[in-house]
């Protein structure tokens, strides 16, 4: 793509995005289809094929730099995408709750907290792990990234186990919740699919196309938006970290503005803050296909989109203890105050990228 002009390169990034956009929102329900045919549900099996199905554009964007060497790209992605998607929970206070209370008051759930813990646990091996010497590797593999995919794993036991039942009153959920229980719209789109008549297998065919199409759009993207970001002078680090992890959590906001619409709210929230904790374990593709230590070579930006990503997941995680009742601009006061510290971690990344 580099003797493309840059009107070429942005209509391809944007086709990219629609096209990630359209596929996100089918590998979304049918993911909700086959979870609950094939009794998955909240089990580990489950809770790693949602995961993965969410985050099949970053898995593209991250696999596709990696293999091209474009290391500060994939990095970028990752810890940028993090930022980006915790900043989804923004739109979806906005734009999906209906009636006076805000998201967090209505998700608030004890389980949303560990979730969020994981994410923030998840973040500090990332940082220890970025002060690791680079030449700290063995079979294509290096002691952070390891350590982050086993951590993950480990936190989905857990979570699952505090799913089940936690030794709390009503196991940690919040009086004045939400009434239906979590995940009942995943219910709904398994039902409402086998009224149009749709088997397992055409779900599991829709399933396959649209991860497909979401790779190839990946790819497009990544290789679309580094070359943009040359015409325009601005880093690949500073892009994928901004526009290029924007345009991958585009999905996340369609399906989580229907789960909140659904009056689904902890699930809305549990898809973030799951995809979260997963895009960490990125940095096993990353390196194993790089062949190189990718987290000793993370930038100051990165650390920098790291300490911000936390930043931003304890805002949320303190709102759903707390349970602000109040909607400022129709948000709660931790959706407030996540938009505006991010508004200023942006402003921030072009410092420390300038200062660098």
């Amino acid at each position: 793509m580099s003797g493309l002009s840059l009107p070429w390169l942005v209509l391809i990034f944007a086709g990219g995005a629609a096209a990630i956009w359209l596929a996100g929102i089918q590998l979304s329900n049918q993911t909700d289809v086959l979870s609950t045919r094939l009794h998955l549900g909240s089990a580990l099996g489950g809770l790693i094929l949602l995961a993965v199905a969410t985050n099949l554009p970053e898995i593209a964007i991250v696999a596709s730099a990696a293999l091209a060497d474009n290391i500060g790209v994939a990095v970028g992605n990752i810890l940028g995408g993090i930022a980006i998607q915790t900043v989804v929970l923004v739109v979806l206070d906005v734009f999906g709750v209906r009636g006076s209370k805000p998201l967090t008051y209505r998700a608030a759930s004890l389980v949303l907290v560990l979730e969020a813990g994981l994410v923030i646990a998840v973040l500090g091996v990332v940082v220890a792990g970025s002060q690791l010497p680079d030449n700290l590797i063995a079979l294509r593999l290096a002691p952070a990234p390891v350590l982050i995919a086993i951590l993950w794993v480990v936190g989905l036991l857990l979570l699952q186990r505090a799913g089940r039942s936690l030794p709390w009153h009503e196991s940690g959920e919040a009086p004045d919740n939400q009434e239906p229980a979590r995940g009942h719209s995943r219910h709904k789109r398994e039902q409402q699919a086998t009224k149009r008549g749709v088997s397992t297998g055409k779900s599991a065919a829709i399933f396959g196309a649209a991860a497909l199409v979401t790779l190839v759009a990946g790819v497009f993207l990544e290789r679309s938006g580094d070359e943009i970001a040359g015409h325009i002078g601005l880093s690949g680090v500073l892009f994928g970290a901004t526009v290029l992890a924007a345009a991958t959590s585009l999905p996340e906001v369609s399906t989580g503005l229907t789960s909140v619409r659904n009056g689904d709210y902890q699930l809305a929230m549990s898809d973030i803050f799951g995809g979260n904790a997963f895009l960490p374990v990125l940095f096993v593709v990353a390196t194993v296909l790089s062949g190189k230590a990718v987290l000793p070579q993370a930038q100051a930006t990165d650390i920098y989109l790291t300490a911000v990503a936390i930043l931003l997941t304890v805002v949320y995680a303190a709102g759903l203890l707390f349970r602000p009742q109040r909607r400022i601009a129709r948000m709660g006061l931790d959706s407030l105050t996540v938009l505006i510290l991010y508004v200023i971690a942006v402003a921030g990344l072009f410092a420390v990228a300038n200062a660098g």
